[in-house]
């Protein structure tokens, strides 16, 4: 950051909105008159504007790039000028002189044009007028709040919504044309609203208060916001603070560390602008989603897409700067790749202009060296995946004297001599009247469904297709077979369900395990399945067959196995179980004795053990069945995911705190055999934690690139999946949306309809509701053949399980939901 201008007023202006631009700052000057700056040539001598009869109290600088207007308001007179015109007139000797739009419209606190520059929205008390910017006009007055307004922003793809701020700690939307409210906030904080900001290419709405917490809704067609995810400065502030000196250790002397008798100052949200304003095509398009927050200690860069703080510019590591704490800000691109800032201090009469080089903050999208769920090397002759089983052989012991059966005729195949058969009475005659059999032309239509690929096009899932009531324990876990033909669903009564995707016809119980069963998983073939429950026993089941083909008993483990599936094309098994990793070879024969039913003929051989880098228990986990992959996810207690090289059977890399809690959900973007997404698609995944919604993280730079939380996660373990055309994500919810109220005995009892939510990868706000389910969702996943989503629920007092699986129409406008890349 460069120190360009610093100027020293007769006054402090501390709390008063300044103009900046891209080429042109404004201050006023001995309180009514306005002095006008180059930002590019600052010892140019200033352009002097004379107009105002008392002190100015705001100014803002127009959008259009046609011409430069600047707006400028006191408790006399609102004056735009043209400072174009201005300049020129003050070459020729003449008085600069604007157009006076508004009188004796009070202590105005704020002021900004539209896109197109044709009005001006002014704050004045709890009323906000909206002025033409050519002639003396008021063309609206809209009040509403109920206490004075703090900022006006017009929407920059539609001229005709307005959007409030107010110090009663809510914010109105207005339809200019109808000069109505669109939408009102609830009260959001106990400190006022001061500033707001719009998104326009992921179409949302930034609200900042005093107290250092922003939000962010979004702002569809009708104007009825939804939250998007909040963010408090200081928790992200401590949050970066606590990473950076995890990650450089001991060693970390550059990390700027807060003393520990420093006071802890409050950080209000001054001002605020979207990054993707002051970047230029070089620039990666993740970019749309970073924020820039002005605030009294320095300058914050925030991802809205994943709430994270990306990088801090405190004033205090400047000490070129002759600011410490700020009064107010104005933020404006600069002419060459830069931002320029000018900036108010709080108890000095001072205003400085700084500018800052887009390539001082190159770190902040240079992401660290990551991974590919491909591999990129051959096996190692010492990894773990290269152990075979060696399969015994039966050993028959052979008899002495024995003689062997010795064929009768010289052809392996003998004609019969035909001598018991019937005599033939009627001759040869062909078949004339052959009627087509339509079973076959059925089964070379079904044969043809076979090959048809996934929908790339298709819709969100919205329209409930089917519903399924069991009188049992809640369903913690359901996946369809890869055929999407078959799904299995793990109860809580220590049982598993095989059904039809249809959920038609009963289905096939599988029963033998103690406790509920906690993971089910489909091999590759689709001939075998595999159950983990808590009981600490793994059971691999065989097709149509009752009894399990191998059993693990719980004398192996000493923890309940929370995650476990086939790995790598179905040659091993891969499951968790307290802090150990464990990777076995397996050989399936369902062959059985008669007199020795007992004894199991299937073989298990431990290829591998593998304990977690800080010894912490494994919470969930997550590898690639589909296709070879070296990378294994896995979760910790200790709110961790580590990385784990299969190839190299080592732990990676170690992402520590990506969620406030313990991650209890973590899936990949494997797709399916239906669908074909872009290489780099399958690098995603997808993490789910208790009060900390859904992240969707990149593999190959180890980064969260996106959060989810508009759905309710407060104390059960919802699970996410991805749809397999990449698209999409659902997310199981405790909504508490009420459904009924009924008053009884002097309570008051509350029923709500839980609900699973649909999220478009693309943007952070949900698409729909899926409002079937009578409880919380727990588990969710995505049919790989057709678009449908199938959810299973859990009763409260009474143990109920509801399945809703969801068909997506035709007809349903994507293109209405305003999602952007």
């Amino acid at each position: 950051m460069i120190e360009q201008l610093r100027l020293t007023c007769d006054r402090l202006v501390s709390h008063r909105q300044l103009a900046c631009g891209h080429s042109y700052c404004g201050i006023p000057v001995h309180g009514k008159d306005i002095f006008i700056y180059s930002n590019t040539d600052t010892e140019r001598k200033p352009l002097l504007l004379t107009g105002h009869h008392g002190d100015i109290s705001a100014m803002t600088f127009g959008q259009s790039s046609r011409r430069l207007l600047l707006c400028s308001a006191s408790a006399d007179y609102i004056i735009v000028w043209d400072v174009e015109q201005c300049q020129k007139r003050s070459q020729e000797g003449k008085i600069a002189a604007g157009t006076i739009v508004g009188s004796l419209l009070g202590d105005v606190v704020h002021l900004s044009f539209c896109s197109s520059d044709e009005r001006v929205a002014a704050c004045s008390g709890v009323t906000v007028y909206i002025l033409s910017s050519e002639k003396q006009e008021v063309i609206s007055a809209l009040a509403g709040h109920l206490g004075p307004l703090t900022s006006a922003e017009f929407c920059p793809w539609n001229k005709h919504i307005l959007i409030t701020t107010s110090e009663d700690r809510t914010f109105k939307v207005w339809n200019l044309e109808t000069e109505t409210v669109c939408y009102q906030s609830f009260v959001l904080s106990a400190s006022p609203l001061i500033s707001s900001a719009f998104l326009e290419e992921n179409r949302h709405v930034i609200i900042g208060s005093t107290d250092g917490q922003v939000w962010c809704f979004s702002f569809p067609d009708d104007h009825k916001c939804e939250l998007v995810t909040k963010i408090e400065i200081q928790k992200v502030e401590r949050r970066l603070h606590n990473s950076q000196q995890e990650t450089l250790g001991q060693q970390a002397e550059s990390v700027k560390q807060l003393p520990a008798d420093e006071v802890e100052i409050s950080k209000p949200i001054l001002k605020m602008a979207p990054w993707s304003s002051f970047t230029d095509t070089t620039i990666p398009e993740r970019d749309s989603s970073w924020l820039c927050v002005g605030s009294s200690d320095g300058l914050y860069v925030v991802n809205v897409a994943t709430s994270e703080l990306l990088t801090v510019l405190y004033f205090r590591d400047y000490p070129n700067l002759s600011l410490s704490v700020a009064g107010s800000w104005s933020i404006s691109p600069g002419l060459d790749n830069s931002m320029v800032f000018l900036v108010s201090s709080l108890f000095t009469p001072h205003v400085v202009l700084v500018k800052l080089h887009l390539c001082e903050l190159e770190g902040i999208w240079a992401g660290d060296e990551g991974f590919s769920v491909f591999p990129s090397s051959p096996l190692l002759l010492e990894s773990p995946l290269n152990v075979e089983l060696k399969k015994k052989e039966a050993n028959h012991p052979k008899k002495k004297g024995e003689v062997k059966d010795q064929p009768l005729v010289f052809h392996s195949v003998a004609r019969s001599s035909g001598y018991a058969s019937a005599p033939r009475k009627t001759m040869f005659s062909p078949k004339t009247n052959i009627q087509k059999n339509p079973f076959f032309k059925k089964a070379r239509k079904n044969a043809g469904l076979l090959l048809k690929d996934y929908p790339g096009d298709s819709t969100a899932p919205i329209i409930p297709h089917n519903h399924l009531s069991i009188a049992s324990k809640p369903v913690h876990c359901i996946q369809y077979s890869g055929d999407g033909k078959q799904i299995l669903c793990g109860l809580g009564n220590s049982s598993v369900l095989l059904y039809k995707s249809s959920l038609s016809g009963n289905p096939a119980v599988y029963t033998g395990h103690d406790k509920p069963v906690s993971s089910v998983s489909w091999s590759l073939s689709r001939q075998w399945w595999l159950s983990a429950s808590e009981d600490r026993t793994l059971r691999l089941w065989s097709h149509g067959s009752p009894e399990p083909a191998i059993i693990m008993a719980n004398s192996r483990f000493t923890k309940p196995i929370r995650s476990a599936q086939f790995y790598y094309l179905d040659k091993f098994l891969l499951f968790a179980s307290g802090p150990s990793l464990y990777l076995y070879l397996y050989n399936v024969d369902i062959t059985r004795d008669d007199i020795k039913r007992y004894q199991q003929r299937s073989v298990v051989k431990l290829a591998k053990c593998f304990t977690t880098g800080s010894a912490t228990d494994i919470t969930a986990m997550s590898a690639a069945n589909d296709f070879l992959s070296y990378i294994v996810l896995v979760c910790g207690s200790d709110r961790s995911i580590q990385v784990f090289d299969m190839n190299k059977g080592v732990v990676a890399s170690k992402l520590a705190d990506p969620h406030s809690r313990a991650v209890h959900c973590i899936t990949q973007n494997k797709g399916s055999m239906f669908s074909t997404q872009a290489l780099d698609s399958y690098n995603l995944f997808l993490t789910s934690a208790v009060t900390d919604g859904v992240k969707i993280w990149d593999l190959r730079t180890l980064r969260c690139v996106r959060r989810y939380e508009s759905h309710l996660n407060r104390c059960h373990p919802c699970s996410s999946a991805f749809s397999p055309c990449g698209q999409f994500i659902v997310s199981g919810s405790e909504d508490n949306c009420v459904k009924h109220r009924q008053e009884t005995a002097g309570y008051l009892s509350v029923s709500a309809p839980f609900k699973a939510y649909v999220y478009d990868i693309r943007s952070s706000g949900y698409l729909h509701k899926l409002q079937r389910h009578s409880d919380t969702v727990l588990s969710v996943t995505f049919n790989p053949a057709t678009p449908e989503v199938s959810g299973s629920a859990l009763k409260g007092g009474r143990p109920i399980w509801e399945e809703t699986v969801c068909s997506s129409p035709p007809s349903f406008p994507l293109n209405g939901m305003h999602v952007s890349n």
